[in-house]
């Protein structure tokens, strides 16, 4: 597919928000690229990384495997994710540490308008969509639920962390951080990324290559055949990660291990907190959340017009 500079530079921003998003336990780039309108593009582009690919690259060269595996594409949409990783991980981990609240208001806003979104590309409702969109919710909202691990278990472990998060990450409303979370591999990540410790780095993703490479192709198939209880489970999965990101927490258990400390919350009302002088601030900024989905819908359609 031929395209101008300036429509790589928009891939590279969209890949910039994926990237942004992924950093956040909770929230998933995918969602940011179904929004955006490259998200089967992307799946189909990954799952062209293939053995045809490498036949093609030694019979026919470089130029030609690289039109095969949309190589400009995927190289302007991971420059953006590895830009907004890189530079924004302080940044939202100061966030997360300072004005939680104010953050996953912003995000809950965001992921509320998706579920909309993508429920609206659900071209064909029925019993079977039906219950695989409350399917998909229980078991996002199960997920959500689950304590984290804390024994990360070296780089075996950061292996396989990095291979299940990169396969969260591409699906809407499952969040690749939480993954991350969950397997107790994310604080470690988050680090590395920081620190610049480039062997962490390299393992990790290694793993996410093979997750990648391996899962884009169930993804394709569902697409390709059964696309409409695909989209409903992908609501269901945006649907039942709400509880994940919901800004108001009450502290259950801290639980420490060795120089770990992992917390254990559920979600309360916001009245439950004395005086909350947050909320009027959150409630604007999960608005602005939303409105942001519906602003690049609009844009995505006059694009397309």
């Amino acid at each position: 597919m031929q395209r101008s500079f300036l429509e790589y530079f928009i891939i590279t921003l969209k890949g910039i928000a994926m990237g942004a998003a992924d950093v956040v336990p909770g929230v998933s780039g995918g969602t940011i690229a179904f929004i955006s309108g490259i998200y089967e593009e992307l799946i189909n582009s990954i799952n062209n990384v293939n053995l045809q690919a490498l036949k093609i690259l030694r019979k026919e060269g470089v130029k030609k495997a690289w039109e095969h595996v949309n190589g400009n594409f995927l190289a302007a949409l991971f420059l953006g994710i590895a830009i907004s990783v890189l530079s924004l991980a302080k940044l939202l981990e100061w966030l997360l540490e300072n004005h939680p609240i104010l953050l996953w208001s912003f995000f809950f806003g965001l992921v509320v308008a998706s579920v909309i979104f993508v429920g609206k590309q659900i071209s064909k409702w029925s019993i079977g969509t039906a219950i695989a969109l409350i399917v998909g919710a229980l078991a996002a909202y199960y997920i959500t639920t689950l304590p984290p691990m804390h024994d990360t278990g070296g780089y075996l472990h950061l292996f396989f962390a990095g291979a299940l998060a990169i396969c969260a990450m591409i699906l809407p409303g499952i969040s690749g951080a939480f993954i991350l979370v969950l397997l107790g591999a994310y604080g470690i990540i988050l680090g590395a990324i920081n620190t610049r410790d480039l062997k962490t780095i390299a393992v990790v993703g290694l793993g996410a290559v093979f997750g990648i490479l391996t899962f884009s192709r169930l993804l394709k198939y569902l697409f390709d055949n059964y696309k409409n209880i695909t989209l409903a489970i992908l609501t269901g999965f945006i649907l039942g990660s709400l509880n994940k990101i919901w800004p108001w927490k009450a502290i259950t258990e801290i639980k420490k291990f060795g120089d770990k400390t992992i917390i254990i919350d559920h979600s309360v009302s916001p009245f439950n907190f004395d005086g909350n002088p947050q909320l009027f601030s959150a409630i604007i900024l999960a608005i602005i959340g939303f409105l942001t989905i519906f602003l690049l819908e609009k844009l995505a359609s006059v694009k397309e017009t």
